[in-house]
């Protein structure tokens, strides 16, 4: 039975979810509910689009001038591209297979069985941490950290590009303990974090709540304050910075012996 993918909408033309120009894959079904999530349309696993590993790739091949132009290639993001481990699989083969470059976009959150030939398949992984607390994780995404800390612990062995987001909610994780907290969890994988961004929550999504008569978590919150938001960035690669300094002599002098 051929596998087949279930899709809420493709972008051609995208210039943020990984390096270069790439067409974005959005899936469909998300197992966390982020207070924030502007996508909540994305969230249940029903969708009336569906998709072929064939198809990605046909798809893909359109647009390849344009990735080796910019250093472009395609990206999977959602939803939770994880959810549909099976199907990111076979697709990624054939996007590997015509040296298409890949990313995902993800929060972590997916099915195991799936995680490591993801993530040798995959040349970027774009990890979005939803807050560095257990109990803020939990009152955020309304769903435990321990899938999110499973997934983390698999980078330890991935040889592609790491990209790191984080949304900043102001009174939530507008503060330079959740910067030190937020550091501390993935302070281990400083080497091969290639960036961090503070992404400052907005309210651009009200209008889709509205529309499918939903309550909005955070209808009370006041758009983040998006220079104190770099600021915090700032500080946040500033410590990943002193961190791959602090390393990077202990890892020469392993080599020299």
């Amino acid at each position: 039975m051929a596998v087949v993918g279930r899709l809420h909408s493709i972008e051609t033309m995208g210039l943020v979810d990984g390096p270069g120009i790439r067409t974005v894959f959005f899936l469909q079904g998300c197992p966390l509910r982020c207070s924030y999530c502007h996508n909540p349309d994305s969230q249940n696993m029903f969708s009336k689009q569906q998709i072929t590993p064939e198809e990605v790739l046909k798809t893909a091949l359109r647009y390849k001038t344009y990735y080796n132009r910019s250093g472009g290639g395609v990206t999977f993001s959602g939803g939770e591209p994880l959810l549909q481990g099976e199907f990111l699989v076979e697709a990624l083969k054939l996007l590997k297979e015509a040296g298409i470059n890949t990313a995902i976009d993800t929060s972590g959150f997916g099915d195991e069985r799936y995680f490591k030939d993801i993530l040798e398949l995959v040349d970027v992984v774009i990890l979005d941490i939803k807050h560095y607390s257990d109990e803020g994780y939990k009152s955020i995404t309304g769903r435990s950290k321990h899938r999110f800390k499973k997934f983390l612990s698999y980078l330890e062995d991935f040889h592609g590009t790491i990209w790191l987001r984080h949304v900043m909610v102001p009174s939530i994780t507008d503060n330079e303990e959740s910067i030190y907290g937020l550091f501390n969890e993935i302070s281990y994988l400083a080497d091969k974090i290639d960036r961090f961004e503070i992404l400052p929550y907005h309210r651009l999504g009200l209008e889709k709540y509205e529309e499918l008569n939903l309550e909005y978590p955070l209808k009370d919150i006041p758009e983040m304050d998006r220079y104190k938001a770099k600021e915090l960035e700032m500080l946040l690669n500033q410590l990943l910075e002193e961190e791959r300094k602090r390393t990077k002599p202990a890892e020469t002098a392993e080599k020299i012996v």
